[in-house]
């Protein structure tokens, strides 16, 4: 949909509306099916690569796409080995792969241009089509949520039912029973605050980031002049934004083996 044909608010308004559909009555559940079909489609993307290159990979000179492959993975592995003192193979540094790849790509959606997308899913039946998986709160929170919930397994697992209470209770400020209220309400805040602080971060980089997009893209159809610097700036950002897509997923990724390596000691 072509920007001029709109008023500022009626463009933004469509780039950043959901392919949404109730559930119900509507009252609760509300899906977005761009979110959860790109995200789909970005997972079976990204990992049947992944799963590609490593089930041809030899022992000899890597190629090109084996060289990349074994780059990722040596970094994520020295990302949790230095933070991650167990067993990290088993779980957690597949997991941080996982999440950092994944939510990589999610990020990279942001660099196709809105115009020329719209446009395209115009083509083919669909209106308000979200291509960036993490600049919807519901996507970013739940992949947090899922990392929240790994949290409270590991915590229980290594200390045992009985253990973790007593650290919601005795921890940090002692084992009196006066202070067990003040103990408990710390340990809810903090609970509370890691998946909003995890999911946030990322979908407010995101979000941002499509929001400049398209005002840029608004500035470009304003004449000549406005094609010229928006096309600049638009340049511009487009290479900065590189470094925030990366880094966000590499934040995410941080923050999970973070939480997750959190989990396996006691206070």
């Amino acid at each position: 949909m072509a920007a001029e044909k709109l008023t500022p608010s009626e463009y933004i308004g469509h780039h950043l509306s959901f392919n949404a559909k109730s559930v119900g009555d509507g009252s609760f559940w509300v899906l977005h099916y761009d979110t959860l079909i790109m995200s789909a489609i970005l997972g079976v993307v990204v990992f049947g690569f992944l799963w590609w290159v490593v089930r041809g990979a030899t022992s000899g000179v890597p190629s090109k796409r084996q060289a990349f492959v074994e780059l990722a993975v040596e970094f994520v592995d020295d990302q949790v080995k230095s933070i991650f003192h167990g067993n990290r193979h088993v779980f957690l540094a597949p997991l941080a792969l996982t999440v950092f790849v994944w939510v990589l790509f999610m990020n990279a959606m942001d660099f196709l241009p809105v115009d020329i997308m719209a446009k395209f899913y115009h083509v083919i039946g669909l209106e308000h089509w979200r291509s960036v998986p993490t600049s919807d709160i519901n996507a970013t929170f739940a992949l947090a949520l899922s990392v929240w919930v790994l949290m409270i397994f590991f915590s229980i697992k290594v200390k045992g039912l009985g253990g973790w209470i007593h650290e919601l209770f005795c921890s940090p400020f002692g084992t009196n029973p006066l202070i067990w209220p003040a103990n408990l309400a710390f340990n809810l805040i903090e609970y509370i605050s890691k998946p909003l602080s995890h999911s946030l971060r990322l979908f407010g980089n995101m979000y941002a980031g499509e929001i400049i997009f398209l005002l840029l893209g608004m500035w470009a159809a304003t004449g000549l002049a406005g094609t010229f610097f928006g096309a600049l700036l638009g340049a511009g950002w487009a290479i900065f934004h590189i470094l925030i897509v990366v880094l966000q997923a590499f934040i995410f990724m941080m923050l999970t083996v973070v939480y997750i390596s959190m989990a396996h000691e006691s206070h």
